[in-house]
């Protein structure tokens, strides 16, 4: 039995509608990483696994600096970063478009509250984010997903959508949902 033409339509329509699936689920196991970056316009080097010491982890990936969406992005997580911080989580954010530009990056957009690194090409394969186009073949900069890797290194929570707007409402609320589950 063939589905009707209106049940066809809105399964192609939710089909083409739905944000990119990323390849790490809840419960996967973060590929561990050591990165260049830079944090309030200085250069400096960010390791998952130092990083989960402290606690849980915002890893989220973006697109390029200095482009609209990934500027307001990294402003929201910056305006929100007193609030991660009181849930005792640590951001990290990564790209592979625009990484020479990330000293500038981080002071400006970032207002220096938080580490900005270049995502090598081990980092976007590991966490499945090259951003590909129509055709599927992948380019060179980052998609949008956020991760929350809680400090054991499992994934607790995956968004992935182009828009920048989820990102900091949703790793948020998984971080204070693990942090709630820990008292």
């Amino acid at each position: 039995m063939r589905p009707t033409l209106p049940v066809a339509i809105a399964a192609a329509v939710a089909a083409v509608a739905l944000p990119a699936a990323a390849a790490l689920q809840p419960g996967a196991k973060a590929p561990d990483f050591t990165a260049q970056g830079a944090r309030n316009g200085q250069p400096v080097s960010v390791n998952l696994k130092a990083a989960l010491k402290k606690g849980p982890v915002v890893l989220y990936f973006f697109p390029a600096a200095y482009t609209p969406g990934c500027n307001m992005e990294a402003a929201a997580f910056a305006d929100a970063l007193d609030d991660f911080t009181k849930a005792g989580a640590t951001v990290i954010g990564m790209t592979a478009g625009k990484t020479d530009q990330l000293l500038a990056f981080s002071k400006e957009h970032c207002a220096g509250k938080f580490t900005v690194a270049a995502a090598s090409p081990q980092v976007i394969a590991g966490y499945d984010v090259a951003f590909r186009d129509a055709d599927g073949k992948a380019k060179p900069i980052t998609n949008r997903t956020s991760y929350v890797i809680a400090p054991n290194g499992r994934i607790l929570s995956v968004f992935s959508d182009l828009n920048y707007a989820g990102h900091v409402r949703n790793t948020l609320d998984a971080v204070r949902k693990y942090r709630k589950s820990r008292r």
